[in-house]
């Protein structure tokens, strides 16, 4: 077997990477943060404190937030997590809109008067400064029972291989797995600032994305929360959800696409074939005597 070859970059390649990297990361003026400092604990009402930060082309609000809390006020408090944008923790208003401090480059948001303006997401309760409350939001998702939901217990407590889905299946649910749980959605929804009980984009997208799916038969189950006075019926498809969801998950879209299903299942019609069970590659060894 012949060695494999070591992958080296060359010289000029290398150079012109160093080269980008340090004009990225060097420094081109300061930018006053202006921040929403509340402790509910403490603090009688919400106050505003602002922070002269210097940034580069490459800094992030999240990088700011950090300096900030490390080298200037080690009492403001925000949520962060991954900082590559998967985890959502780092959800915020951002000058106003619902956005990932760690996705965002200052330079892209600071206004004619050097400003960014950081709040907590509309629409939750404040747990501290810039980190939101999310319990009810995570209530809500429970609610729809967002997880396959099977009839065949002796299949699932002894499965005997994967369940069966054709791409075709898999594309109708595909976009809707990629959602982060950021509670961007729930922030920007015109319904949630007035019905506190509404369940939201967030998680009636996801109840469709299970609902949909072809190894799911909890529909029925889901129905009972959906379609109620505070489901799917709520949503007005004002799609300000889908406009500042930074997946692209469009929730919107999945909500209309719940409303469909519950009118089919209304007039009779079946959402698909239950997925079966693929037999298993391995065959299970057999208990010596």
């Amino acid at each position: 077997m012949a060695e494999a070859k070591e992958f080296v970059l060359p010289p000029e390649v290398i150079e012109e990477t160093i080269k980008a990297s340090k004009e990225l990361w060097k420094p081109i003026g300061k930018v006053k943060f202006r921040i929403y400092r509340y402790n509910p604990k403490e603090d009688y009402a919400p106050h505003w404190e602002e922070y002269d930060v210097e940034v580069s082309k490459g800094t992030t609000v999240l990088d700011a937030l950090l300096f900030i809390k490390g080298e200037i006020d080690s009492t403001v408090s925000f949520r962060y997590s991954c900082r590559m944008g998967l985890c959502g923790s780092c959800a915020m208003m951002i000058n106003g809109k619902q956005m990932l401090a760690c996705q965002t480059r200052v330079v892209d948001v600071v206004g004619e008067k050097g400003v960014v303006e950081l709040r907590p997401l509309d629409n939750f309760p404040v747990e501290r400064d810039l980190a939101a409350d999310f319990t009810k939001f995570f209530e809500k998702h429970k609610a729809v029972k967002p997880y396959i939901i099977r009839r065949d217990e002796v299949e699932l407590n002894y499965p005997t291989g994967p369940y069966k889905q054709p791409p075709d299946e898999y594309a109708k649910f595909y976009q809707f797995t990629d959602c982060i749980k950021c509670g961007a959605c729930l922030s920007a929804c015109p319904t949630a600032a007035t019905d506190y009980e509404y369940l939201g984009p967030q998680a009636l997208a996801q109840a469709y994305r299970y609902s949909i799916d072809n190894r799911d038969e909890g529909f029925n189950e889901r129905l009972a929360v959906i379609d109620t006075a505070h489901g799917c019926w709520r949503c007005h498809f004002a799609a300000s959800c889908s406009d500042v969801c930074p997946r692209g998950v469009d929730p919107a879209q999945g909500i209309q696409l719940l409303k469909g299903l519950i009118i089919k299942k209304k007039l009779g019609y079946k959402m698909h074939r239950p997925a079966e069970a693929l037999p298993a590659k391995v065959k299970p060894k057999e208990k010596e005597e």
